[in-house]
């Protein structure tokens, strides 16, 4: 299969590698970086130098996929491609849009005969070895031409839990999906990070890297985000010293929030984790440090050093 592929980023960078690295098929990307776009090139992906050029690249029916951050920069991406793309094409979504603006942009996409696909995807800078987790939405014809691609970015098939990657329904389901696993994801994380803080201010001299280690055999709370607290501590020591507790929020936490007031969802779990990383930009306790190291670990995401 042929792909087109904007954004060179953290992640679709690291997902362009593993197309090429681990398929037959061929992937023609843009992006702004020139180092970006020669990185890839490395790699064994065909680069453009704009949008037009990728297009031209690209035999129909076409399929791109669009790997850049929400809001203004994904619309300006899809509004130019609509202009470029014939009818049968596909616009593939893969970045952390909120499931309403898919809604809006598949009924424009529509009256052109362009189809509008949805991925959320989780696996963060590590997906590159262990694959992509991806929730998917939009048209069956469209989903159903872009799964090669999906077979291989996704985590080989579990005997026990099956494919890395499924339909979630029609369009705007799969972003819907990350969002609210996002918002789990919050939670999870403020657990953590209010556990290891009583250990931090115990009066046993505690060991959160030795904790979060044994945490991880066979323990009911092990999970990778566990796996990475324990990262965090061994690269950064016990008292995340180097981090500041400053905690950073990408939107997903709020609209799964909005959704649940909207809906009369008991979330206060989601709620309380969204308005603690708030509260960290005023006073930065421990428990913010180990929310900061944990999205620094999964996704790259940047922290702001103390001192």
């Amino acid at each position: 299969m042929q792909l087109g592929f904007v954004g060179l980023g953290k992640m679709g960078g690291n997902m362009v590698h593993r197309i090429h690295r681990d398929s037959d098929h061929t992937v023609v990307a843009f992006d702004f970086s020139e180092e970006a776009v020669k990185a890839a090139e490395d790699n064994g992906t065909t680069g453009a130098s704009s949008l037009e050029d990728l297009v031209s690249k690209i035999e129909a029916p076409r399929t791109v996929w669009i790997m850049v951050p929400a809001g203004e920069p994904t619309q300006s991406t899809v509004d130019q491609l609509a202009e470029l793309l014939d009818p049968g094409d596909a616009i593939v979504d893969g970045g952390n849009s909120k499931w309403t603006d898919d809604l809006r942009r598949a009924d424009e996409l529509r009256d052109k005969g362009i189809h509008y696909v949805d991925v959320g995807v989780s696996g963060g800078v590590w997906g590159l070895e262990g694959g992509y987790c991806m929730m998917v939405g939009g048209p069956r014809e469209a989903v159903d031409r872009l799964a090669p691609v999906l077979d291989v970015l996704a985590p080989p098939p579990s005997e026990e839990w099956g494919p890395g990657w499924g339909h979630m329904g029609d369009t705007g389901a799969g972003h819907y999906v990350k969002m609210v696993h996002n918002g789990v994801e919050y939670g999870i994380m403020q657990a953590y990070a209010e556990g290891f803080s009583l250990f931090d201010k115990s009066d046993f001299g505690l060991d959160n890297e030795q904790i979060a280690k044994l945490w991880m055999q066979g323990s009911v709370v092990r999970s990778w985000l566990c796996e990475l607290a324990a990262r965090a501590f061994e690269q950064e020591g016990n008292d995340l010293a180097g981090i500041k507790g400053w905690v950073a929020d990408s939107g997903e936490g709020r609209w799964t929030v909005e959704d649940a007031i909207e809906k009369s969802v008991p979330a206060p779990v989601i709620t309380a984790s969204l308005f603690t990383r708030f509260e960290s930009r005023d006073e930065g306790e421990y428990g913010a440090r180990v929310l900061a190291a944990l999205r620094n670990q999964f996704g790259g995401h940047a922290v702001e050093r103390a001192g």
